[in-house]
């Protein structure tokens, strides 16, 4: 009997591993770390060998917990707009740059230029500016991969495989399911090589079998599938168990990033707002600079915690903080130069992280508005994620500036909404 479905998660720090029985319960858990990305100004980068020895690793500590000839699908997730250019055989031939490698910078200006609308190519981290890139210096290579499509790619024995998740930002357009028609402009001026770019199929998708290699090496099936991934943060939305229009998910990180499931695309750009195919709903989405990252310019983790015990959560500080790093915001509101409120400053530090945590509070508040306003569907429950989200005097916060339950996710690993990712196809094409 083939019941089990294996989830890899493929992170900044880690790689996790998650093996799901016939009724979706955990049954065998593996994770390992990863190296520290290389940084130098803009630059961000891994080697891809790293990740597949990572994901190697939570395979083979995973398939001994496991009767492995029981797996009958394995999927990815992994960073969004992570990315390498590889030869004909999948070798690498670039570093892998990481999602938040801003280098691109001439790229995003060309890109800015040639599109006839906002899109979220023009970003320098996008995977489409990073493709010109790395295009311009290795006109020879034979595909360009998302990390996620590495992986999947060399678990399947070759290459030229994504999902429609892991492309948006490559200029994908999922309503109409192809390339955006602007890219031809761009293909006119000798600036992209479709053969270089990968086919797409649905998250969840069955694209093949695992290679006979890797059959042998853990002890799989021949009858073993590998589908098509996702990005992290879709796969962190599927861990939490939402399913219907209206649910939501707060991801409460470095950054604050909301997402709401709508039964029709919302696609703002100049917000940031974007909505990806999810079987056949759409997952809505946009991304503050507001989030944790501002408490850990004024706080260390203990400091963090120490002063989470003292909070009063039930008398509002008064403080109208909009906490930024530094200034410009992209969404709820979109202004590149939108200056942080930070100030008055109480003496009290407790009091002064209490502010900054209402004042995140507020800008969940206002994202959930502005995607209703844009037409996303009313707010029916919000499930949350992140180191925020086991802070349990900011859930209190939250919950009382929030016009909407907050309820408890099913998984709390991302790595189980990449091992649910192919049942979840399955019954989107069946409804």
């Amino acid at each position: 009997m083939r019941d089990l479905s294996i989830g890899i998660d493929l992170g900044t720090s880690g790689c996790r591993a998650v093996a799901l029985d016939g009724q979706q319960h955990p049954c065998a858990y593996a994770q390992t770390d990863l190296p520290t990305s290389q940084r130098q100004d803009n630059t961000s980068t891994q080697n891809p060998e790293d990740w597949w020895n990572a994901v190697f690793s939570v395979m083979a500590a995973l398939c001994v917990q496991i009767d492995p000839e029981r797996v009958a699908t394995i999927s990815i997730d992994a960073t969004s707009a992570s990315v390498l250019m590889t030869d004909e055989n999948g070798k690498p031939l670039s570093e892998g740059l990481m999602y938040d490698d801003a280098r691109s910078l001439s790229q995003a200006h060309l890109l800015q230029e040639m599109a006839p609308v906002p899109s979220l190519t023009h970003n320098p981290t996008s995977s489409l500016a990073k493709y010109l890139y790395l295009r311009a210096r290795l006109p020879q290579a034979r595909y360009f991969l998302h990390q996620a499509d590495w992986i999947t790619g060399r678990l399947l024995g070759h290459y030229g495989f994504s999902d429609e998740n892991n492309c948006l930002k490559l200029g994908y357009d999922p309503q109409h399911q192809q390339w955006a028609a602007w890219l031809t402009t761009l293909e006119q001026a000798g600036l992209i090589n479709w053969q270089q770019f990968p086919t797409v199929y649905p998250p969840g998708s069955i694209l093949g079998r695992v290679h006979p290699q890797w059959q042998a090496q853990f002890g799989l099936s021949a009858d073993s599938y590998i589908c098509a991934g996702t990005t992290d943060s879709t796969a962190a939305f599927l861990a939490t168990g939402a399913s219907l229009p209206g649910e939501a998910l707060t991801i409460l990180g470095s950054t604050l990033v909301v997402k709401i499931l709508s039964e029709h695309p919302v696609n703002a750009p100049e917000y940031g707002i974007y909505s990806q195919r999810l079987g056949n709903l759409w997952l809505v989405g946009g991304a503050s600079n507001s989030g944790g990252a501002v408490l850990r310019q004024y706080f260390s983790d203990a400091q963090i915690q120490e002063m989470s015990t003292a909070l009063r959560p039930q008398h509002s500080t008064g403080l109208d903080y909009y906490p930024l790093c530094a200034p410009g915001e992209r969404f709820p509101v979109a202004d590149s130069h939108y200056p942080p409120k930070l100030t008055p400053r109480p003496e009290q530090d407790s009091v002064f992280f209490q502010g900054m945590l209402e004042g995140i509070a507020n800008i969940e508040q206002q994202a959930y508005a502005r995607l209703q306003s844009l037409g996303a569907p009313v707010l029916k429950s919000i499930r949350s994620t992140g180191g925020g989200a086991r802070n349990p005097a900011w859930t209190q916060i939250r919950a009382q500036k929030l016009n909407a339950p907050l309820l408890d996710n099913i998984y709390h690993e991302t790595t189980c909404g990449a091992a649910v990712l192919p049942a979840y196809y399955v019954r989107s094409i069946s409804t």
